[in-house]
């Protein structure tokens, strides 16, 4: 059992009553109660994405609450943050209703929306954040349409401060950037293609740095990608700022180098970066500077992807490769200890929210990850719960892997093993969850 918010990391059994934790210790048992074991597994708290895109309302049919919630749950996670990019923006307190309770509804894991700076993100006019707040949104961003007017971003940050909200923003200078569809490097020269700058992202992290200095607001860096990015993170929280950041699991595995035959599957935003960038990624995750891991889950459909490379949509999936690149590439590289990983999935992204999961303390909701460091699988994109494909991932072998996701006591997947030795997912979603141990 690992659990960074006490400090465990030792055997032990875990008790869940009514879908809370009710006791953890050794050789635990309860009358009546279910067994299930997870003898050379780690038991942790339970995964929390703090960038996912689920595209519903408006494009269900790249990925819906329920497909990408079941996804999520096949990669481990138990809690998603879903951004407000939908059609319509979640800028107002109905969309929030609907997607609080369509998730309620269908989705096996929780789903806790994130709410638009800006009405329609156009980073024009605030959007009515209050309000949202009070319909349930957990953070506010325009991801994937970064506010440009700083002016704006001072309010919105001022806002927030004031109504105990995190921040959330894709940084990306739009005018540095546009026409991009690829880092600038010799590899977008080689394929013919706009390039997007290092300082494209540089300069709207240290902007928004500055902005919450001078406003006091939580500002989180979603998916961060550059070695100069994470420098100023590094020096902010030097300086006791309320700054943290995320990164994704593509962007500490892949460097620009790896796109091969414009393949559109290695194009997202931000863009694959140079091997320096993913190096220092590397070295902020080892040394802490990193918060956490997000896998800026973004599906489109097949017709969407299978275009000219700068014709098709940025973005990839990752719900259910997260983990496996993680262990893979950080734990058992020596980069990590398990309970570092443990923490970048849980209790550091349920602090930066403020969400009361990530942690596996007596009372808490029985939000539980179970996975094997040393599982080896293949990845079929084929076999995914989401309703998208767009990944470079396919085909992938890791060493390490989800075998059980559990929310507030149930059961919602768990890994088979049929008789001739392939795994297969199963998804069960119970009414009431029984008493378990551990």
């Amino acid at each position: 059992m690992i659990d960074p918010s006490q400090g465990i990391d030792r055997k032990a059994d875990v008790l869940v009553r009514d879908g809370r934790i009710a006791a953890i210790g050794e050789n635990l048992s309860a009358n009546g109660a279910e067994r299930l074991d997870a003898s050379g597994r780690v038991v942790a708290p339970g995964f929390i994405d703090l960038h996912c895109h689920l595209r519903e309302p408006g494009k269900e049919y790249a990925e819906t609450i329920e497909s990408g919630g079941k996804a999520a749950a096949a990669g481990g996670f138990t809690s998603v943050l879903a951004m407000p990019n939908t059609r319509p923006v979640n800028d107002n307190a109905a969309v929030t209703h609907f997607i609080i309770e369509t998730a309620r509804q269908q989705s096996p894991v929780n789903v806790f929306p994130v709410g638009a700076i800006s009405e329609n993100s156009k980073g024009e006019r605030m959007a009515p954040i209050a309000e949202m707040r009070e319909a349930g949104i957990a953070a506010i961003s325009d991801d994937g349409m970064p506010v440009m007017n700083s002016n704006l971003m001072r309010q919105a940050m001022s806002y927030a401060a004031g109504l105990g909200l995190v921040l959330i923003d894709h940084c990306e200078d739009l005018n540095l950037s546009a026409g991009g569809q690829m880092h600038e490097g010799f590899t977008a020269v080689r394929y013919g293609l706009g390039g997007i700058s290092a300082a494209s992202e540089d300069v709207m992290v240290g902007r928004n740095i500055l902005l919450a200095a001078r406003t006091g607001a939580r500002f989180h860096v979603a998916h961060l990608s550059t070695a100069g990015s994470l420098e100023m993170v590094r020096e902010a929280k030097r300086r006791g700022l309320p700054v943290s950041c995320e990164v994704t699991p593509h962007h500490f595995t892949l460097i620009d180098e790896d796109i091969k035959d414009y393949d559109t599957n290695y194009k997202m935003k931000p863009p694959l970066r140079s091997r320096e960038d993913r190096d220092a990624l590397l070295k902020g995750i080892a040394d802490g500077t990193v918060d956490a891991i997000a896998t800026d889950h973004a599906p489109h459909a097949g017709s969407e992807k299978m275009q000219e490379f700068d014709l098709a949509p940025f973005g990839i999936i990752g719900f259910e490769t997260a983990l496996g690149l993680a262990l893979d590439r950080l734990v058992h590289a020596g980069l990590i200890q398990l309970t570092r990983l443990v923490e970048l999935f849980s209790s550091n992204p349920a602090r930066i929210i403020g969400l009361d999961r990530g942690t596996l303390k007596t009372g808490a909701v029985a939000d539980i990850t179970i996975f094997d460091p040393e599982r080896r699988w293949t990845y079929d994109v084929n076999q995914s719960a989401s309703r998208s494909r767009n990944t470079p991932f396919h085909g992938a072998s890791f060493r390490g892997g989800p075998v059980a996701t559990i929310v507030a006591g149930r059961i919602v997947w768990q890994l088979e093993q049929r008789a001739a030795g392939n795994a297969t997912s199963q998804l069960s979603v119970r009414s009431s969850p029984p008493d378990r141990v551990i």
